[in-house]
């Protein structure tokens, strides 16, 4: 478990440090909140801590800005013409009353098609609609790991998807196991495809030091673009950090 400080450097402005065993100092702004934190060398005291925040008060203002003006939905409510996203892209929901067994069926460019019993609450409605983004994340998983093991040179001996409420994804070095949030479905193939990487990376390099960012830049030159485009797409009530 990291040990995190609570730095105070204006009135207006805390931030989160953590001492880590690297040899420059990181700073990062994550969503949805704005909250500001930096991975500092354990022999940089705080007052250098507090001065290099400083001087990057301009671009810490700058991204926090960005994640207040960041379209945010509302709880969703699984009704008629409510949108929903899959892979990156906005779609329109139908829902379909029978006295049959529920299911999902996405077959148009403008619509995903609920099919429930009548008089079904937007709890099972919900269950349903997550059942079947499981499913078709799944589906996208395998064939990025297969393909990024062999160029990376890793083995990732399992990986799950599971509903996470602070990030996007996380590991277990030593079982080389991945967990994939759930929300994923909702997002471009790229952006899924940067999750794994990062995770896949992390087997090589356990912190998000030097080494862990030279490695993304050779695995996936692009990976800062997409990064802020999973920053910037629409996110779900109460959303996420990476």
């Amino acid at each position: 478990m990291e040990e995190v400080k609570i730095l105070n450097i204006t009135s207006q402005l805390s931030i989160d440090v953590v001492r880590k065993d690297i040899k420059n100092m990181h700073l990062a702004v994550y969503p949805p909140t704005g909250r500001v934190r930096i991975a500092a060398p354990l022999r940089v005291n705080d007052e250098a801590v507090r001065l290099f925040a400083i001087s990057k008060i301009s671009w810490i203002r700058k991204h926090q800005r960005n994640f207040v003006a960041q379209d945010r939905q509302p709880p969703r409510q699984f009704k008629e013409r409510e949108s929903h996203y899959f892979q990156g892209k906005r779609y329109l929901l139908r829902i379909i009353e029978q006295d049959a067994p529920p299911k999902v069926v996405f077959k148009t460019k403008t619509y995903i098609d609920l099919h429930v019993r009548p008089n079904s609450t937007n709890e099972q409605r919900q269950i349903i609609i997550n059942e079947w983004y499981r499913t078709e994340l799944k589906k996208l998983i395998q064939p990025i790991i297969d393909k990024r093991e062999k160029q990376i040179g890793v083995t990732v001996d399992d990986w799950q998807v599971k509903q996470m409420k602070t990030k996007w994804g996380t590991c277990n070095i030593e079982k080389k196991r991945i967990w994939l949030n759930l929300e994923l479905a909702k997002k471009p193939l790229h952006c899924l495809e940067y999750i794994v990487v990062h995770e896949m990376i992390h087997f090589l390099e356990r912190h998000h030091n030097d080494r862990f960012l030279t490695l993304m830049e050779k695995y996936m030159p692009q990976w800062k673009f997409y990064k802020e485009e999973l920053n910037r797409l629409p996110v779900s009530h109460g959303e996420w950090t990476y």
